[in-house]
């Protein structure tokens, strides 16, 4: 950063905080620190890679907080983190070597999309379900894998509302509560992040006094954020998805 002040110092400890918090419950929580970062000085590749290695902690928080959740769920897990890891990798690498404004362009329409359909899903379920076929028998694991990879290649090029692009796509294509779901749903972004830090540590232009400012604060509203989300009845956090998500979808296309 360039010659950040007090302000600029203490603002970005208090949006790490707020990013956490709706990363776990929502998802988008990238896109509050991400403009403090442009405002400090940095271009939008360092501080698009910048924000993406200062979420890791956060998700991971939440991973941690919803270790409970989480149980039950390993061949779900199994299905989607090995797509998941080699989806961020393509993504980092595309981040890396083709002009932003070539996936910069397609964001916002795929976050909107992400956003409608999970606002849509007990509908979509119903229609697509045969009669009489068990909620277990409606788990579609080849698709799931493949969406989930592509959902982490967008992950690892941006990362901005990946939350609301994974849970949507989780309650799509799976039978359990939203509950559940989340919880994977910050796993899977965990994995997505772990991806990006090794990746952008080594080839990105990090900046790592961003990312000390940032990292304790992500993952302490991650830890909190989660434990809120736990206690929201379903409804609840499709909702608060679903309107994080237009919201954001509205940011980027303002801003584009």
């Amino acid at each position: 950063m360039t010659d950040p002040g007090a302000l600029q110092i203490v603002l970005l400890v208090v949006l790490g905080l707020l990013a956490g918090a709706v990363n776990a419950i929502a998802g988008g929580g990238s896109l509050i620190v991400f403009p403090v970062l442009l405002a400090t000085g940095l271009p939008p590749l360092p501080a698009n890679v910048t924000n993406s290695v200062a979420q890791w902690p956060g998700y991971a928080g939440s991973t941690l907080s919803a270790r409970t959740d989480l149980g039950g769920q390993r061949r779900r897990i199994a299905i989607t983190t090995i797509p998941a890891v080699f989806g961020a990798a393509l993504g980092c690498a595309l981040l890396l070597v083709l002009p932003q404004s070539v996936f910069d362009a397609i964001v916002p329409v795929l976050v909107l999309l992400a956003s409608l359909t999970l606002g849509l899903q007990p509908w979509i379920k119903r229609w697509t379900s045969r009669d009489g076929e068990s909620e277990a028998g409606r788990e579609r694991p080849v698709a799931l894998g493949v969406v989930t990879f592509v959902a982490a290649v967008y992950g690892g090029y941006f990362g901005g509302a990946l939350g609301v692009v994974l849970i949507a796509v989780l309650s799509l294509l799976c039978a359990d509560s939203m509950r559940r779901l989340n919880a994977v749903k910050v796993l899977l972004s965990l994995v997505v992040a772990s991806v990006t830090v090794v990746l952008f540590g080594i080839f990105a232009p990090v900046d790592w006094f961003a990312v000390l400012l940032l990292a304790p604060s992500t993952l302490i509203g991650g830890y909190l954020g989660m434990a809120v989300a736990q206690k929201m009845p379903d409804n609840v956090l499709r909702f608060s998805v679903v309107v994080l998500g237009i919201a954001v979808a509205i940011y980027l296309f303002v801003k584009g």
